[in-house]
């Protein structure tokens, strides 16, 4: 069966720039791309040569016109894509929890969010990945780019970046990160962020951790050996993926915010099983959904 990459529609930029990002991720996997919009009040629209109302009076106006800006803009950079067209009477949310059940990748536009304090539930795209059994990935609206660039060129030779915890078995997140270096062509930059334990910290702040010696060193000297540890077998099965790791003392979400500067690609993870009562977003997710300055996947794993 072919690969589908299925990005969701919303008619925003957000939305065409998911498109823009889906549509090259296809490619690189050889899959089709799926174009979805789901709204609940869809319906068969009428014979267009028996209409007699306004075209904008259609109910279903706004639905065809969301996937028709959706196909043009992958038929301009994209021609031989192969692409399937779906428009869903459903609700969002359970149409794209049904679609990335079907998809390698489920893609969708992320709106720029406010600081974290106002992180709201409601949104469309976090209700999705905090779900999706499969891969998701947020794609924000592009910035502006000079004339003399191609900003897609630029985006694709950017460092693919992975935010590992090493309280798990995560290799769903770890070989998707690979995977995606590996597609592009690129590095990867594993990045582990680690709380100093409190013997490191005294009246006068923390230790140095290049200090050698001291408390902190040594913290960050074993989260440098564990991280290696863990990424060992996945650099044999990927050997000609360039794999740059770093360790900061720091938290987990601080290190994944910071590590993600400059990449073409964030990957995440989110465990399935989370503790009863705790959020189903967790805080290193939520940063990044909400401060990494590109696309962000997240990945669920056990």
């Amino acid at each position: 069966m072919t690969p589908v990459v299925t990005v969701g529609l919303d008619g925003s930029p957000e939305s065409l720039s998911a498109v823009r990002w889906a549509a090259r991720e296809a490619e690189l996997r050889h899959a089709t791309l799926r174009l979805l919009h789901a709204w609940v009040l869809l319906s068969v629209g009428p014979d267009e040569s028996a209409r007699t109302e306004p075209r904008e009076s259609d109910q279903n106006y706004w639905a065809e016109r969301i996937m028709a800006d959706a196909l043009r803009t992958v038929t301009e950079h994209h021609p031989d894509l192969p692409v399937i067209e779906d428009l869903v009477a459903q609700d969002p949310v359970s149409a794209l929890l049904t679609a990335a059940g079907e998809s390698e990748v489920l893609v969708l536009g992320s709106r720029d969010m406010a600081p974290l304090a106002s992180y709201f539930l409601g949104d469309i795209g976090l209700h999705v990945v905090a779900r999706a059994d499969r891969p998701s990935v947020l794609v924000r609206a592009r910035e502006k780019v000079t004339a003399v660039t191609d900003d897609r060129d630029v985006v694709e030779r950017r460092d693919v970046v992975m935010g590992l915890s090493l309280h798990g078995p995560c290799e769903a997140l770890i070989e998707f990160a690979f995977d995606s270096a590996a597609r592009r062509g690129v590095t990867l930059r594993a990045v582990h962020g680690r709380n100093l334990p409190p013997p490191a910290f005294t009246h006068g702040g923390a230790d140095d951790p290049y200090r050698s010696g001291t408390v902190a060193a040594r913290a960050a000297e074993d989260a440098r050996r564990e991280l290696a540890e863990a990424l060992r077998p996945w650099r044999e099965k990927f050997p000609d993926v360039r794999v740059v790791d770093t360790v900061w003392t720091e938290s987990a979400a601080r290190a994944v915010v910071r590590g993600a500067a400059g990449a073409g690609l964030l990957v995440v993870g989110r465990r399935r099983k989370r503790p009863p009562l705790s959020p189903r977003v967790g805080h290193v997710l939520s940063a990044a959904v909400h401060h990494a300055p590109c696309p962000v996947a997240v990945v669920p794993h056990d």
